[in-house]
């Protein structure tokens, strides 16, 4: 018991210096830079350099909700009563949700490393100059088969960490030599304005996908999964977790932003309208020449790549806890070790390998298809977040750590500006 005491005293602790403290963090940087991906770099520099700073207050208002969202969910994993995973919870709500939750995490996961795949062939394509964007997508691939079936995640963990601070680096120090427009950035933040309806997307396309990219992505999904290979669990978590999902919304919003001003102030003025990833790099190569756009380059592979791994890991154990539920006797077979069951190894397959056809020349490309899988998440908010709300308020589950008024409210406003935002798209498509 003594032993026990120590240990629950070690745990509560907290670390003086604010660099321990960091290292404690893991989830909440490998989570958010999952989501983020490619799906907040297109979306903000097509922001940026289509309508200037006037979207910045959806993007700000987006971030908001995804810390919300997800602070809520690792909460729920941290703090619930029953021991449950968050598919387990929303089992509760409806015996319906790990089917909705199961079949959106497959089409999610196919989509969203298509598009992943797809950028990571043409960057690297562009480094090595040589072949085709599709052989080295099929490249990409392969070597993709042979990581994922090793235990990644602490050098997925460790990776990404890096990564985030050399993309923080490098996109803030060129939005800062930009010289951005302050005034600009706080008229547009908090302005709630809708610009005219064009660019090469429209701009209520845009504005769904920065919903779907930011706040309402299926990825959000994996934070409450990488908090449990932590295993944080109880009271003496909650701190940590929190902390741990704000310093990753923290570094998604300094990068989003620097992306944002890159694209307002390089390549707006500059005429470039992004419709490829060479637009993009040219935010850099204008100013470093050859050596900035290989920095990009190298840069995107980079967060590419770490999502198709992330997402091949992560999303089958979600849609694996999802057939436990459909499935409770695989749950009783199996146990709780989602990859011991032989069909996470079959998720992770298709994961991996069916996207591979949206890299064939003539399929769209890697923009376009970021625009529209980040968009096409936005339809799912209002389901995930109207379950979300209710499972958070069930004292049977979370107890006195049930929802705050402000979470309940950030929910509702995010239903319904998911909602109102689809349907402007859907009637500029029509």
């Amino acid at each position: 018991m003594e032993q026990e005491e120590g240990n629950k005293t070690a745990v509560d602790t907290p670390d003086k210096f604010f660099m321990g403290r960091i290292r404690k963090f893991g989830p909440g940087i490998v989570a958010v830079l999952s989501m983020m991906g490619a799906g907040d770099l297109v979306t903000a520099s097509v922001s940026g350099s289509s309508y200037g700073y006037n979207l910045m207050w959806l993007l700000a208002l987006s971030l908001v909700v995804r810390f919300v969202i997800v602070n809520l969910m690792g909460r729920y994993q941290v703090l619930n009563l029953k021991g449950n995973t968050i598919v387990e919870g929303y089992s509760d709500v409806s015996k319906y949700y790990p089917w909705f939750i199961g079949i959106a995490i497959l089409v999610s996961g196919h989509f969203f490393n298509a598009y992943m795949i797809t950028g990571a062939g043409e960057a690297l394509s562009w480094v090595f100059n040589i072949g085709h964007p599709f052989l080295w997508s099929c490249a990409v691939v392969l070597f993709s088969l042979f990581v994922i079936g090793r235990n990644v995640y602490s050098t997925i963990e460790n990776l990404l960490k890096v990564l985030l601070t050399l993309m923080t680096i490098a996109f803030l120090g060129l939005a800062i030599y930009s010289v951005p427009d302050l005034g600009g950035i706080a008229r547009g933040t908090v302005g709630f304005g809708i610009p005219s309806n064009t660019g090469a997307f429209g701009v209520f396309a845009v504005a769904l996908s920065l919903i779907g990219a930011v706040a309402g992505s299926m990825a959000n999904f994996l934070y409450p999964y990488f908090v449990q290979e932590k295993n944080w669990k109880g009271v003496h978590h909650k701190k940590t977790q929190r902390n741990d999902i704000l310093f990753g919304i923290c570094a998604a919003i300094v990068i989003n932003l620097a992306v944002w001003v890159v694209g307002a102030e390089i390549l707006s003025p500059n005429n470039i309208e992004v419709s490829s990833l060479e637009d993009i790099s040219k935010a850099l190569s204008l100013h470093l020449g050859s050596f900035g756009a290989i920095v990009f380059y190298l840069g995107a592979f980079g967060i590419l790549y770490s999502s198709v791994i992330g997402y091949a890991n992560g999303f089958p154990k979600i849609i694996v806890d999802c057939l436990h539920m459909i499935r409770p006797e695989r749950r009783e077979r199996f146990g709780r070790k989602f990859d011991d069951d032989p069909w996470f190894k079959w998720f992770s397959l298709f994961m991996l390998t069916s996207p591979i056809v949206w890299s064939i020349p003539g399929m769209p490309g890697f923009v376009e298809m970021a625009i529209f899988v980040t968009g096409m998440q936005a339809v799912v908010v209002p389901i995930t977040a109207i379950g979300l709300m209710i499972l958070v308020n069930k004292s049977s589950h979370l107890g006195e750590h049930k929802a705050s008024v402000a979470e309940n409210i950030v929910l509702v406003l995010t239903t319904a500006l998911a909602i109102w935002v689809s349907i402007e798209a859907v009637m500029g498509w029509f």
